[in-house]
Formats: structure tokens, sequence, C-alpha cells
């Protein structure tokens, strides 16, 4: 469909999404934020601030069952869409087209200040400011050494709670009138891996090749499995953390990703597209020594271009011009311009986002990480009034 025979039509969330990663051009520039953690922003759009997950588990976690209600309500598909809610009403009033359901990374074990998740990290929720927005922290690792790990029983692809989980965006889909397009995620590869070690083990454990091969192939496994089950079931799209950098580079060498992560991201791509589902891949960091390698996996969309690392060449612009109709850009407004640059800064920066990356689709716009607690409502407005003012399709943006 050209962009003319688009004017005055406006589309639901799932095919204004599925078309710009079709390379195709929907009735305006998608827009999608991987996590949103400001309870200021929230309540202005009228979302009341709530403690959230750090409420909860204090209100359980001296009872002697708290393991077991947890795993109660992330079992109620009732429940879990009744806690979606209250973001995914935030994003439709915002207007974004994007909400994450969650199918892994549950808590297995609490503790008296957070949780050990199903593999094996250490995690904190805390109160990250005075309008009470909650954040959840890593950290470390539970376990110590590879035996460990092998002691440790592994996350199961077929949980009920995964599937609760996803049908539960579903269900808030639906209520929504397809204003949200509500995709699953789950934890994949390397993040989840590293960190369930914490870094410097995992370094050590990186000259061991039969068990860190183990280690990845437990992993791969299960995200193999659990992106199966959710794309025979109609999922659409499905989102997977896995960080494989930071701002100075790779967390390892590309040989090992080549050697142990990008095998399983490529079958995990050819089992979603099988069953016409869509794979966006989450990573910070610096790629640029394996961008090609992400684009041969066969993933649909990457986010987000994280705009501050150390390399210059780590660039969207730049990418978009060598890889633009290859894969789908999500991305890369700086929170840190969000936080404290110029008004007049971030909307120059947005309209050259939607000036060139967004004719002929293939772009969402986003920030580069997330949007947490330090970003302001008149530059995330900024933002929004952008997007509002030249994201309609065809894209005519001056100069």
């Amino acid at each position: 469909m050209h962009a003319l025979e688009n004017e005055g039509v406006a589309m639901d969330a799932p095919t204004r999404v599925l078309k710009a990663l079709n390379h195709e051009e929907p009735d305006r520039v998608p827009a999608f934020e991987s996590a949103f953690t400001n309870n200021t922003i929230m309540a202005h759009y009228g979302v009341p601030p709530t403690g959230g997950l750090t409420d909860g588990l204090e209100a359980i976690k001296n009872l002697p069952n708290k393991d077991e209600i947890v795993r109660m309500f992330l079992k109620s598909r009732p429940q879990v869409a009744k806690g979606l809610e209250p973001a995914f009403e935030f994003f439709r009033r915002v207007k974004l087209d994007i909400g994450l359901s969650v199918t892994s990374l549950f808590p297995r074990r609490l503790t008296d200040d957070g949780f050990i998740d199903e593999y094996g990290r250490i995690m904190k929720p805390e109160k990250a400011s005075a309008d009470g927005t909650v954040t959840l922290n890593y950290y470390g690792g539970y376990f110590h050494d590879f035996d460990e790990y092998e002691s440790w029983e592994q996350p199961d692809p077929t949980d009920e709670i995964r599937m609760a989980g996803f049908l539960a965006g579903r269900d808030v889909q639906k209520k929504m009138n397809d204003e949200v397009f509500v995709i699953p995620s789950t934890g994949a590869l390397m993040e989840c891996t590293w960190e369930g070690f914490g870094l410097e083990r995992f370094s050590r454990l990186l000259t061991h090749g039969k068990q860190v091969k183990k280690v990845f192939d437990d992993r791969g496994k299960f995200t193999l499995e659990l992106v199966k089950i959710l794309a025979e079931n109609d999922a659409q799209m499905i989102l997977l953390w896995d960080d494989y950098g930071y701002k100075n580079g790779l967390f390892m060498s590309p040989r090992n990703y080549r050697t142990y992560v990008f095998p399983w991201i490529r079958q995990i791509c050819q089992a979603a597209h099988k069953n016409d589902c869509r794979i966006m891949l989450h990573s910070d960091g610096d790629l640029i020594q394996i961008f090609q390698d992400i684009i041969d996996c066969g993933v649909d969309a990457l986010n987000p271009i994280e705009p501050t690392t150390a390399n210059p060449d780590y660039d969207i612009f730049k990418l978009h011009e060598k890889y633009g109709d290859k894969i789908t850009f999500v991305g890369n407004v700086s929170p840190m311009m969000l936080a404290n640059g110029s008004i007049k800064e971030i909307e120059d920066y947005c309209r050259k986002l939607i000036r060139e990356l967004a004719p002929g689709g293939g772009y969402i716009l986003s920030s580069g990480h997330s949007i947490n607690p330090a970003v302001t409502l008149d530059r995330w407005q900024a933002m929004l009034r952008i997007r509002e003012k030249y994201g309609n399709y065809p894209i005519k943006v001056p100069s």
C-alpha cells in the first residue's frame, strides 16, 4: 500500500507496527518504549503512581508460603491482566503502539528485599525517586560456579505461567480495541547467562568450553521452545531481551557470539518466521562488530540503537544507510537528552530521525534506552509533539 492510500485512514496498532516491520508505510510512524519507569509523567496523563512490585513483595515477604503466593498470581490470567492495564492505558493515551507482556524472568525464590529469578539473577525492586517510581535492579548472580548452576532447576518453557502472561496481554489488547499491540517478551541467551553468574564468574566460565556451551545451549533450547509455543499460538511478534554489549563494546568476542549465541538466535528466528511471527531484539551497547550477524540470523527489528556509545560509527544514520532495507530500526533518542537537553535539541533530533529513517517504513520511534525517572515531562512531550506533527505518512519534514 502506498502512503497516499493511507491518508485519512487510522490503522490499529498491530497493523501499524507490522507494516513498518514489512518496510511498508503505515498511517503514521509507530512508537515504543521497552521500559517506562516514570510515575510523574504517567500521573500527568491520569495514570496514578503506584509502588507496584515493591509494595507487593513487601506485603508478603514474611509469609511462610510467599513463593507459592507469587506463583498463584502469575498463573492467574485475570490477575496478570489487571496488573498490566495501568501501563497499557497510559500507552494508549500517549499513542505508544507497543506494550510488552512477560513470559519469562519470573521470580523463583523471594528474598527479604527482592528475589532470585528463574535464571539465577538477584533482583531488587527499589523506589527510585520521590514520586514513587519503582525500578527493578540487578544485584549480581546467584551461581558461584558451574556445579551450582547444574543443581538449579532449569526453567520449563511449558510452564503455565508463561501462557498466562501471554494471554493476559492479549486480553488487554482486545479490551483496548487494538489501540496497543501487546507482544510477549522473554529473556534469551547472553544477558540471562552472564547475569546468572555475574560478569566476573561468567568470564572465568568462558575458559571452560564444554561448560559454557552447556549453559548457552540450555538457554537456547528454552528460548527456542518458548518462541515456538508463542508463535504457534498466534503471537505476531516477540521481543527477546538479550543485551550483547555496553558503551565501549561487546561483553565477549564476536567469535564467541558466533559459536554460542547466534546459532540459537538463527533457529529462534526461523521458528518464529515459520508461523508468521516477527522477532525484535533488544540489545544495548555498541554492536557494530556483530551487526551483520544479527541481520544474518533473521532478526526483524533491533532496539534501541543506543546513541551514547563510545563508538562514533555506531550511529543510527550510518547504520541505516548500510542496513536500512534489511532490518527495522527502533530508537534512538538519547535518555540523557530527554533528561538534560534543550527542547530545541530534542525536537531537531526527532525531526531528523523521522525525516531520514521513516520514509518507506522500517522505523519505530523510541528512546535510545528507556524512559527513566530522570526524564522530564516537558522533554518527553517534545518528543511526542514532533511525532504528532511530522510522523504521518507521507513523511514531509522540512530540512
